[in-house]
């Protein structure tokens, strides 16, 4: 069992805990991320890791309630326990011989860009930041990306916040401006990461993304969280859990990757009503 340190609402939708992990804290690196359960009879999910602190044994996640199992978790609170908590799974992101790097996120992928973009400036890279929100009462984490961003552009849909459009726009703008970064890192949904490597493409500029598809037992075996690469004008198979997270961005094929995370997402949704329900029952 793994007992919750600390519970913090970011947003309506979005909520942040501290596990007691020490083994997991340990090893833990950016870019790397859990599989956890909350009870015994529970699904299996994977949740990035958003910081860890190994003095305290303990393990940051960040996660956005969606289904079932987010669900649950979020109606635990500090001082409580989850059933599993396993990891650090997957590679870390790569922050060597990265001078200049440009972290581009969106919504709850703003909680797994943090701690690459606090790597970057720990290791004294120069880091630019641009971080988007559908609307400001969905903003997270501003401060905390401030305090590591040699610059920092917040984008809001519907511009109830900062500048209003998608992350693109700066994006572009820079890159128009004459900007050269040895790397983009963009982290969100998959149509945002989609359009970034768009951007990016005319310029030639490296583009790293981070794949969170449909996954099981993280460790290779089931084959869920399968993605479609093209990879020197061939098509292969990788796996998100061992290969990844991180990928070459102008190699993934996004289209695949959207049309399979949608095929849950009615029974994802219909399992969220049930819990929400069955908790109000206990009400």
């Amino acid at each position: 069992m793994y007992q919750i340190a600390s519970k913090k609402i970011l947003n309506p939708t979005v909520t942040q805990m501290e596990i007691v992990a020490p083994l997991v804290a340990k090893k833990a690196k950016p870019g790397q991320f859990i599989i956890l359960r909350v009870d015994e009879d529970g699904e299996r999910i994977p949740l990035t890791i958003a910081g860890a602190d190994q003095a305290r044994g303990t393990v940051k996640i960040i996660f956005q309630i969606v289904g079932a199992t987010t669900e649950k978790l979020n109606h635990k609170n500090e001082g409580e326990y989850i059933s599993d908590f396993v990891g650090p799974l997957g590679k870390p992101a790569e922050t060597e011989n990265i001078k200049k790097v440009c972290i581009v996120g969106g919504g709850v992928g703003c909680a797994i860009a943090l701690p690459i973009a606090e790597q970057f400036h720990a290791l004294g890279a120069e880091v630019t930041s641009i971080i988007g929100f559908r609307s400001k009462d969905l903003l997270i984490l501003e401060d905390e990306f401030a305090a590591v961003s040699d610059r920092l552009t917040v984008m809001t849909d519907d511009g109830s916040y900062a500048r209003q459009g998608n992350v693109t726009v700066p994006l572009k703008e820079l890159l128009d401006a004459g900007e050269q970064f040895d790397l983009i890192i963009t982290i969100g949904p998959l149509i945002m990461m989609k359009f970034v490597v768009a951007t990016a493409k005319p310029f030639g500029t490296p583009v790293t993304v981070s794949m969170n598809p449909i996954m099981i037992d993280g460790t290779g075996m089931c084959g869920g969280c399968r993605l479609t690469l093209t990879r020197d004008g061939k098509k292969i198979t990788q796996f998100a859990c061992v290969d990844g997270p991180d990928f070459n961005g102008y190699e993934v094929d996004f289209d695949e990757a959207m049309s399979r995370g949608r095929m849950y997402f009615a029974f994802e949704r219909k399992a969220h009503e049930e819990t929400c329900n069955l908790f109000k029952g206990a009400k």
